[in-house]
This record gives C-alpha cells, structure tokens and sequence, in this order.
C-alpha cells in the first residue's frame, strides 16, 4: 500500500505541476481550477489514498462500478462527480452518492433525476454536456446536447425540484470542426457558458480538459479538469 500511495503522490505532483504551470500561462490563479480525479476503474483502495493526498472530488462513469465504490467511501470528505452517459434506469442509484451530475444532455434524464433527487430528499448539481460534434443534431457521438439546445435544458433544470444548473462540460470532439482543435473547443464552451449565465448566473462551473489536454482547458478558462490516467496511471486490463 505504501508503494501504490508513493506513485499516486507523485502522479499528483506532476499534474498538480503542470496545472499551475497552465494557470501561470494564462494569467489565472491556481485555486480558479478544481482537479477532479477520475477514479473509474480503480478500487476503492485507490480513493482513500487520494483522499489521504487532499484530493477531494473524484468522478466515475460507470454506476455498478462507483455506487459500491461510493458506499464503501461514505466516511471520506469527498464530492462525487458523475461523468458517464446515464441510462434512466440508473438514476435512483446515481443519485444516492453523486453529489454532481455533469452529463445532463436530455429532458427525459432531468426528469428522471428530479424525482429521485425528491424522493432522496438530495439537492443534486447539474452540469449540460455539451457536444461541439453534433451540429444541429440532438447529441453528440459521446452524448450531449447540441449547443442550441443549452438554454432550454437549463430552464427545465433549473424549474425542476432537488436539482441544480451548475454549468457546462464538454469531452474534446474527435470529429466535426473541432476535432483536433482542443483550445478551439474550450473556447467555444466558454463563450456557451458566458451565454448560460445570463440567464444562470450562479451557473458558472465549466468542466473540461482531461489528462491529455488540460493544459489547453485551463486557457481557456476551465474552472474544473478531469484527469484520470496522468494520476492513476494506465488502467489495468481485465482477467
């Protein structure tokens, strides 16, 4: 366990390194950016660590790998963030630990999320997943909704009991006008999120960048990066 906490440590060295390398460059303040650290895949042996390490938001995508997860990682000051396509059918699960939902593309989703979220009598935050690849189709080929549509899913989200609009994500397209255009992407998702809060105001987190490209998200002025490989390393193959 000492070695697995040495090589997490110093992982987290190294991006905690080029994060503020990133803000120095674009004129920011370290504290601007949270990092949440993507767990999936990983055992609940890895979180306690990081939380050990002063991390204090993790993030998962799959729910029969995070709820156990999260069941077994209830005494730790953490904040669990959801960042996986998510089926309606897992929303009642979904809800009992995750305190931020950052993959909202979809009426259906905010009304399935507001019912548990009443029901488990939780306040959860809602972030739209924006898909710069879909155009004016309705969702992108990694989920989310098409950019016209933010304003109208804010609204639902933002009338819908035990929820909350917090802001934007976005996953860096691999195709259409963006792909291979990272910064020109976040760019675009803070121009989206300048518009969001106009009528949001308090809707102000904006997630992007992953380990691959976060230096370009804290250019543009992400307030959220979320990193898994660069911390825990390459995941282990099944069997």
């Amino acid at each position: 366990m000492t070695q697995r906490k040495d090589e997490l440590a110093g992982n987290l060295a190294k991006v905690e390194e080029r994060i503020t390398a990133a803000c120095v460059a674009a004129g920011r303040k370290r504290e601007e950016v949270t990092l949440i650290v993507v767990t999936k895949t990983y055992p609940a042996s890895d979180v306690r660590i990081l939380s050990d390490l002063g991390v204090r938001h993790v993030a998962e995508n799959k729910d029969q790998d995070a709820a156990p997860k999260a069941e077994e990682c209830s005494d730790l000051p953490l904040t669990w963030h959801f960042v996986g396509q998510l089926q309606t059918n897992k929303v009642r699960s979904v809800v009992g630990y995750a305190d931020l939902v950052q993959s909202v593309d979809r009426s259906k989703l905010v009304t399935a999320l507001s019912k548990e979220a009443v029901r488990a009598e939780r306040e959860v935050g809602c972030l739209i997943q924006v898909a710069l690849d879909a155009g004016e189709r309705e969702r992108g080929e990694r989920g989310g909704v098409a950019p016209s549509g933010i304003a109208e899913l804010a609204d639902l989200i933002a009338g819908a009991p035990g929820l909350r609009v917090d802001g934007l994500m976005t996953v860096a397209p691999l195709t259409g006008e963006y792909a291979g255009r990272e910064l020109a992407a976040f760019e675009r998702l803070m121009d989206l999120s300048t518009d969001l809060r106009r009528a949001h105001p308090a809707a102000n987190m904006v997630s992007a960048g992953m380990s691959a490209d976060l230096e370009q998200a804290v250019a543009a002025g992400a307030t959220h990066v979320r990193v898994g490989t660069a911390v825990l390393g390459v995941r282990p193959r099944l069997g």
